[in-house]
């Protein structure tokens, strides 16, 4: 299997860069708007051959992307063999020359602490001042491990995690749905802390995104990183699945988010209808601005709340598949 790594841009903004990696990704609406505070620009693709190793381990599986001036990082999302990865991305013009992957540090979760914990690794953050990774874990929802934010240090051994609040919890009718929650990860703006977004709404909050037009809530979640607790959170909605699948599957939901400005975020959207192959991948780039969205944090469910609820404003920046049809 070829592991395709795609860079739509990299975007500078008071010493951070973006680079955002789209793995079998998909979705779908309208024209960008030219209204956005930001323009990103595709910028090359590179496929890794898939008998590539660095340290031992395969490369394959990667999630996410973070980048520290010098280096890039990603984290394997195969439950089989969780770790980060480091590699440079040397660029000739506007093309990526190679992909040099310089360290792969295995995560050890077998600790007595943290043997609880099941890595289906889906957010990365690298903290160059303290050498160590934040990393967002779906865990398996249908064998019910939970998900989780952990820390992991240099070596790749689990330090600390971070505390959910309670509407995180498994249950059959609450909480989040399999394979669909903690894929969006970023350092907040302001640098207290961390922003993470679950992939599809709560199950007590709204229907995942179909066909049909719905209510389909995410929450974004600010959590300080000192005491790792949770201070702020707000809606941001999904847009419907724009294609009927021919296959009784289909899926629409975040994967990345970055926060560049105070309440200002980058979304990275995916889609995939079943049964259209390869050509039923979609991906979508948004601006959001939750500057006026209201907090949630002490709401339990959002579906059948008799309070009005202000979500974040959304906008297309950049569609990745602008033939898509």
């Amino acid at each position: 299997m070829k592991h395709v790594m795609t860079v739509s841009d990299m975007i500078r903004q008071t010493g951070i860069w973006l680079g955002m990696m789209v793995l079998l990704t998909g979705c779908a609406i309208k024209r960008p708007s030219r209204s956005v505070p930001i323009k990103v620009r595709f910028l090359d693709e590179y496929v890794v051959s898939p008998e590539l190793k660095v340290d031992g381990l395969e490369i394959g599986g990667l999630s996410d992307l973070d980048f520290d001036g010098t280096y890039f990082y990603a984290v394997c999302d195969l439950p089989s063999t969780p770790a980060v990865f480091q590699f440079s991305m040397p660029l000739q013009g506007n093309q990526i020359d190679t992909v040099i992957f310089e360290r792969g540090i295995s995560i050890d979760g077998n600790s007595a602490d943290f043997d609880h914990l099941f890595f289906d690794s889906e957010g990365l953050i690298y903290h160059p001042d303290k050498d160590i990774y934040t990393v967002s874990s779906e865990g398996s929802v249908k064998n019910g491990r939970d998900p989780f934010i952990a820390e992991v240090d240099s070596k790749g051994e689990v330090i600390d995690l971070y505390e959910l609040p309670s509407h995180f919890d498994l249950g059959k009718k609450k909480g989040p749905r399999n394979n669909g929650v903690f894929e969006g990860l970023c350092d907040a703006f302001a640098g207290d802390g961390i922003w993470v977004a679950t992939e599809l709404p709560l199950k007590q909050d709204g229907k995942a995104p179909r066909v049909a037009s719905t209510f389909s809530p995410v929450r974004f979640t600010h959590f300080d990183q000192e005491n790792k607790r949770a201070t702020r959170q707000f809606v941001y909605p999904l847009d419907r699945i724009r294609k009927f699948p021919l296959l009784p599957y289909g899926i629409k939901g975040v994967t990345a988010i970055l926060e560049y400005g105070k309440d200002q975020f980058l979304v990275l959207e995916r889609g995939f209808p079943a049964g259209y192959g390869k050509h039923g991948f979609r991906v979508l780039l948004y601006h959001a601005d939750a500057g006026a969205a209201d907090s949630t944090l002490d709401l339990h469910q959002l579906k059948g709340s008799k309070r009005d609820i202000s979500v974040a404003r959304k906008e297309l920046v950049f569609d990745f598949n602008p033939d898509y049809s």
